[in-house]
C-alpha cells in the first residue's frame, strides 16, 4: 500500500508529461512559419537562416560555455555533424527547392512526412519496432496530412533535382533524429548541442548568403520581429522541446507529433494573416488528430 501511493504521484506526473511536452512540440514546431513569413518579405531565405542560425548560436554560447560539463572535442564534432544534417541540409534543401521553383506546398507535404521516414528507420537502426496499431495511426496522420494539403499542391517546373533535394532534406533530418536518439547515452545537454548546431549552420548558411550577395540584415520592423519570432519559437523552443523529447519517449511517439504541424501551421495563418479555413482543413486536422492518437496511446 505504501509503496502504491509513494509511485503514484511519479506515474501520474508521466502520465501528463507526454501530453504537454507533445502540445509545445506542435505548437512551437508550425510556428516557423510565421517568423519566415515576417522574415522573408525582405531578405532572402539564405540569408534569413544566415541570421536565424547566428542569433540563435550566439544567444546560447554564454550558457553553452558556462553551464553544463566541460565540452571535448569528440563531442563538439559529433554535434557539428548534426548540425549539418538537422539545421544546414534540412532547412538549407527545402529553402533552395523553393527558390528553384519547387511548389511551396509540395514541399510543405514533403517535410512533413518526416515522421513517416523516421518510423521506417526506428527498426533497422533502433529496434523500436512498430506495432500493427501504431502503422494504423501513422497511415491515418498521413491520409490526414493530405487531406490538409491537398489544396496546395501542385507540381511546377522545377528542374528534377530540385524534387530530389527536397526528399533527400527530408531524409536526412528523420536520419538525424534517429541517430540523435541512438547516441543518447554521450549526448551533452540540450543548450549546448543546439548552440553547436545552430553555429554551425550560420557558418555554413553565412558562407552561402555571401556568394548569393551581402550578409548584412534589412533594418526593417518586419524583418526584427521575423527574427525574433524564428529565434525564441521556431529555433529555441521547438528544438529544445523536440530533442529533449528524443531523449524521454520512443522517437516514432515523438515525431508523429509533427504530423500536426499542417493545420495548426494554417490556423497561424488564419489567425495572424487572415488567411482563409477550409472545411477540407478542420477534416484533415481531425483525422490527423486520430492517427496521432492510435500511434501515441500506451
Amino acid at each position: 500500500m505504501t509503496d502504491q501511493t509513494l509511485h503514484q504521484p511519479a506515474r501520474s506526473q508521466n502520465r501528463f508529461l507526454w501530453p504537454l511536452m507533445a502540445t509545445l512540440l506542435v505548437i512551437s514546431w508550425s510556428s516557423g512559419f510565421v517568423g519566415i513569413r515576417y522574415a522573408s518579405e525582405q531578405a532572402s531565405v539564405t540569408l534569413v537562416l544566415f541570421w536565424r542560425t547566428l542569433l540563435s548560436g550566439l544567444i546560447l554560447l554564454p550558457f553553452a560555455l558556462a553551464i553544463g560539463p566541460r565540452m571535448r572535442l569528440r563531442g563538439i564534432g559529433e554535434q557539428m555533424l548534426f548540425g549539418v544534417m538537422s539545421v544546414f541540409l534540412y532547412l538549407g534543401g527545402f529553402a533552395l527547392a523553393i527558390e528553384q521553383r519547387v511548389p511551396t506546398g509540395l514541399v510543405a507535404l514533403i517535410s512533413d512526412l518526416v515522421p513517416l521516414a523516421i518510423a521506417a528507420l526506428s527498426q533497422p537502426v533502433l529496434g523500436e519496432r512498430l506495432s500493427p496499431r501504431q502503422w494504423l495511426g501513422t497511415a491515418i496522420a498521413v491520409a490526414g496530412v493530405l487531406v490538409v494539403s491537398v489544396d496546395s499542391l501542385s507540381f511546377g517546373t522545377a528542374p528534377a533535382w530540385a524534387y530530389g533535394v527536397t526528399i533527400g532534406s527530408m531524409l536526412i533530418f528523420a536520419l538525424a533524429s534517429v541517430l540523435f536518439r541512438w547516441r543518447r547515452a554521450e549526448h551533452m545537454p540540450v543548450h549546448q548541442s543546439l548552440c553547436i548546431h545552430t553555429l554551425t549552420g550560420a557558418v555554413l548558411f553565412g558562407l552561402c548568403a555571401m556568394i548569393q550577395g551581402d550578409i548584412a540584415p534589412p533594418l526593417t520592423f518586419n524583418f526584427a520581429v521575423g527574427m525574433v519570432w524564428l529565434v525564441v519559437f521556431a529555433t529555441f523552443a521547438a528544438y529544445s522541446v523536440y530533442y529533449t523529447s528524443l531523449r524521454m519517449f520512443p522517437v516514432a511517439k515523438v515525431s508523429a507529433a509533427i504530423y500536426l504541424s499542417p493545420p495548426v501551421t494554417m490556423l497561424w495563418a488564419w489567425a495572424l494573416f487572415s488567411e482563409p479555413l477550409t472545411m477540407a482543413m478542420f477534416i484533415g486536422l481531425a483525422v490527423t488528430l486520430v492517427g496521432v492518437w492510435i500511434t501515441s496511446r500506451g
